[in-house]
């Protein structure tokens, strides 16, 4: 018999709150966590704002922060929610063994060491030299080892892992925007299949740093609307220009049922429903007739055992790029038939921003709280109908619905499409 997976904790840092219920209460207030960037200066870019973390210290979250003091930002991210979903799951407290435990990320690359960089380029041209000797000889004066070292993605899952003494399956997928949820997807499998009792997965992410910020406006993926910052995240928008790159991090625990029913855990939500697939198409572009993401979305509805009529509500991949909200739709109306006009569906990267390989878990905590509160979530800043993106998108406000199964789709370059569904928990 296949075993239940329960979800048992929650945790999130982003730019909208440093927890779960302050992340909440701004998602329904329909605030902006977009601002002007300040971790550079962007001010000669394109795209002079993003959605950052503000305020953050890892001290306010963990009794141990000084051990992870060369942590890099997403690590520093990953670990305060954790922590969150952990004490919340009561693991604190023991119930599963060590080589029980794992641990499933979906983390991208760490910032690279842009000062060390910089300076080494700066003293080279200076001393009129840019050889490749004098070169190798400032590096090796200035390149700071620490942060060499935690650019690597597995950076994250190491800290976790140290941390939490997670002695079971650890891995990291880096699937970019997809990569939080195709992790959950198969931390899912994990317990399925009885190799573990319970998974730490979710997702973080920062890149908002020079080459972050190049590249996706190299890629033309970001919006440029520096005169209107606040409102700029606009999915499903007629006017819509591009995503607003943001950062962050969200841990689940994942736990099989029996389990967290014998150590006597609160189950917040029961993930009942995996779906991946790869368009094979362009590595940026999506195929534009949605037929991969239509199929992670009926793989889910199948795993789950559901008809499309059954869903109640759908968070969207919706990043506000005139490309994926065009396909999303089309990939939707493909995978739930007419079911899809009756099924209210949101973006609440219109508030947080596009958290990159963190998006997938921050958007499925917030199916957890539409299920516990019977609210969904708006897709802000949707003043201008799109023709082609014509679904119940939740405008502008959020609205009361009874919430029993909702599905959480993500979409990433490279073609890489994952949705989870989850239900209310009856025991």
């Amino acid at each position: 018999m296949t075993r239940r997976v329960a979800i048992t904790g929650l945790g999130t840092i982003t730019p909208l709150g440093h927890d779960v219920e302050t992340l909440w209460r701004a998602l329904l207030d329909v605030r902006s966590g977009i601002s002007t960037t300040e971790l550079f200066d962007a001010s000669t870019f394109p795209t002079t704002f993003s959605a950052q973390v503000k305020g953050f210290d890892l001290a306010d979250h963990l009794p141990n922060a000084a051990d992870h003091a060369h942590a890099g930002r997403a690590t520093r991210f990953a670990l305060a929610a954790a922590r969150q979903a952990w004490l919340q799951a009561g693991l604190d407290r023991g119930g599963v063994e060590p080589a029980r435990l794992g641990l499933y990320l979906g983390c991208g690359e760490g910032s690279l060491d842009f000062d060390s960089f910089a300076g080494c380029l700066i003293d080279a041209w200076r001393d009129g030299r840019l050889d490749t000797v004098r070169w190798a000889e400032l590096a090796h004066q200035r390149m700071d080892r620490h942060r060499e070292l935690e650019q690597e993605a597995n950076m994250v899952a190491a800290h976790l892992a140290a941390q939490f003494d997670v002695r079971g399956a650890t891995f990291n997928v880096l699937t970019a925007c997809a990569a939080s949820t195709q992790a959950l997807g198969e931390a899912t499998w994990l317990i399925r299949r009885g190799d573990a009792d319970a998974v730490i997965s979710g997702g973080s992410h920062s890149m908002i740093h020079p080459l972050g910020l190049t590249g996706f406006n190299r890629l033309t993926a970001l919006s440029t609307r520096n005169d209107a910052l606040e409102t700029a995240s606009r999915p499903f928008d007629m006017t819509r220009d591009g995503f607003v790159l943001g950062e962050g991090s969200s841990i689940l625990i994942l736990e099989d049922l029996d389990t967290a029913r014998r150590r006597g855990a609160t189950i917040l939500a029961e993930v009942i429903g995996v779906g991946s697939s790869a368009d094979a198409f362009r590595i940026t572009d999506q195929d534009p007739a949605g037929d991969g993401a239509a199929a992670a979305m009926r793989l889910a509805l199948d795993d789950a055992g559901l008809a499309p009529g059954q869903i109640d509500y759908i968070s969207t991949h919706g990043t506000g790029t005139q490309q994926n909200d065009t396909v999303e739709t089309k990939a939707m109306k493909a995978a739930f038939g007419e079911a899809i006009r009756s099924i209210p569906c949101s973006s609440v990267k219109s508030m947080v921003g596009h958290l990159i390989a963190a998006a997938g878990a921050t958007e499925l905590i917030t199916c957890v709280l539409a299920i516990r509160d019977g609210v969904l979530p708006p897709t802000a800043h949707l003043a201008t109908p799109d023709p082609e993106c014509d679904l119940d998108y939740v405008p502008n406000a959020p609205r009361r619905r009874n919430v029993d199964i909702a599905m959480s789709n993500s979409m990433g370059f490279g073609g890489q499409n994952d949705s989870i569904i989850i239900r209310r928990y009856a025991p």
